[in-house]
């Protein structure tokens, strides 16, 4: 199915609310919105294969963009808001985009990368067009709101979050396909969790990310309304699963802890059972945690692994979670190959880097030495997303850190999401961060940085008390051997630990 179907069936559908607002959309006007603006588009140039960025906060136009692109056979790059110049500007230009859209919430980074960059032929501005760019309100609103002649089904292209250096932009081939034509992802979410015009999924993510973007489009194409949050509230998400009856939602781990540390009472005062299906990914979620979710809401909680670059789809239901506490799932797009540090294939049970076969193509867009060194060494046409796990006897997988978080201390490697995860259900913690800092007698030491739930507490005491529980849970050589404090730990919108911002200032202190 396709926008412009829903919008034919069911015009006054809302298609969009806006969580906090409480904004509404309908199907017609989303329909409307994303037609005119394909039109603006098309008049400008560009034609099946070209490219588009995009800089928006969470909004409805968000996805009117998207669909505009998607239509119009385009490829389309969503820009995180919280970039610099030189970052977004980095995005915009290493994917070619020949059209930008920008909202006055960014107007400054916008404005640098509209006069720096020659090849943008289509520069708009929601709210209030600065210098360099036209109104996105009055362009569009003087387009028709006619389909284009010729629809065909365009494709997102995202940039990775540049863990290390720049990040990469993963271009899929175009599909090629006609308007209308599902994607492996839709199929995908179909069989699983079968989105329907009577669906209300729950979005409260930026949407600027792979799945939020993805699933609230793939939903939407099957006529279900998406709840959008301008930004994550523990209790306000509560508030709109109850308000508004929402039966599909998606989350990461860290929105689990937040909203298991609202009072009991709070907690049991909403009514969540309108919900069908709770997805979560994007991170290892602590055992402890998903089973209080499901004692909380039920066995409606699904679990996949995957990643921007569409390589493999690894999946489970609470039931199986339950029979195999702590798997991420078994594999229903691509196979799982876990390699040592010399390339073999290793056994069950045993530890490696995960590497997937048979899934669909990708490659970083203009860097052949970044898509190289996401293939296995021994060229069987396996590809990792640089994630640590091994596969159990029941086939089922298991993550155990990111390869790039490892700490090598006195020769011993170390993944330090065990430690961090043991951490976050501490009851005086509120967030924690677990990696390794320079050290001159063992190479590296773990370190633990630590937002306590009550900023008093912040001390020797309690760093010596959460040492000790870790030491209770872990071999000891996996626990921090110092805990430092901190008012609020970096993170994304997502809820993504950003490790790489506290690894960056302990190394430059070291080498101070």
């Amino acid at each position: 199915m396709d926008l412009q179907a829903v919008a034919e069936r069911a015009p006054d559908r809302p298609a969009v609310i806006m969580a906090e607002s409480g904004e509404r959309i309908s199907f017609r006007e989303l329909d409307e919105a994303s037609n005119r603006l394909a039109q603006v588009f098309y008049g400008a140039g560009l034609r099946p294969g070209d490219h588009i960025a995009f800089m928006l906060e969470n909004r409805w136009e968000f996805l009117a963009v998207a669909w505009a692109a998607q239509r119009s056979g385009l490829y389309y790059t969503a820009v995180s808001t919280r970039l610099t110049f030189d970052e977004a500007g980095y995005i915009v230009e290493n994917c070619e985009a020949k059209a930008f859209v920008a909202s006055a919430a960014v107007r400054d980074v916008a404005r640098e990368i509209a006069a720096t960059n020659d090849a943008l032929v289509v520069r708009l501005m929601l709210d209030e067009a600065v210098a360099g760019f036209d109104s996105y309100e009055e362009t569009v609103a003087a387009a028709p709101a006619v389909p284009l002649e010729e629809q065909i089904e365009g494709m997102d292209m995202l940039y990775s979050s540049g863990t290390t250096g720049r990040p990469k932009g993963v271009k899929p081939p175009l599909p090629q396909t006609p308007w209308g034509t599902p994607g492996i992802l839709s199929q995908l979410l179909e069989m699983l969790f079968q989105p329907n015009d009577s669906s209300v999924y729950l979005s409260p993510a930026p949407l600027y990310h792979a799945a939020p973007l993805r699933y609230s489009m793939c939903f939407q194409r099957a006529g279900a309304t998406v709840v959008v949050f301008e930004k994550f509230d523990a209790e306000q998400v509560l508030t709109a699963i109850q308000e508004h009856r929402v039966t599909h939602s998606q989350w990461v781990p860290t929105m689990f802890i937040r909203l298991l540390k609202l009072p009991a009472e709070v907690r049991a005062s909403y009514d969540v059972s309108s919900m069908l299906h709770a997805v979560h990914a994007a991170a290892p979620c602590p055992v402890p945690v998903k089973k209080q979710m499901i004692e909380w809401w039920g066995p409606i909680l699904h679990e996949y692994y995957a990643g921007t670059e569409g390589n493999c789809f690894v999946y489970t239901d609470s039931a199986s979670w339950l029979a195999n506490e702590g798997t991420v799932g078994r594999p229903i797009l691509g196979e799982i190959h876990v390699l040592g540090p010399d390339g073999e294939e290793l056994p069950t049970g045993e530890v490696g880097t995960l590497y997937f076969g048979n899934g669909p193509e990708f490659s970083y867009h203009g860097d052949p030495g970044k898509t190289a060194s996401a293939q296995d060494p021994g060229g069987r046409g396996w590809t990792t997303l640089g994630d640590v796990g091994y596969v159990n006897e029941n086939g089922f997988l298991f993550l155990t850190d990111r390869l790039s978080h490892m700490i090598i201390s006195g020769g011993v490697n170390i993944y330090p999401q065990e430690a961090e995860n043991l951490l976050a259900v501490h009851p005086k913690v509120a967030d924690v961060a677990v990696f390794g800092v320079p050290d001159p007698e063992m190479g590296e030491q773990v370190k633990a940085v630590v937002q306590p739930a009550d900023p008093a507490d912040a001390g020797e005491e309690l760093a010596a008390e959460l040492i000790a529980y870790c030491r209770e849970n872990l071999a000891h050589y996996k626990c921090p051997r110092t805990v430092d404090f901190r008012d609020e730990l970096p993170r994304h919108p997502t809820g993504k630990l950003l490790k790489r911002v506290l690894r960056d200032e302990y190394a430059k202190e070291a080498t101070a």
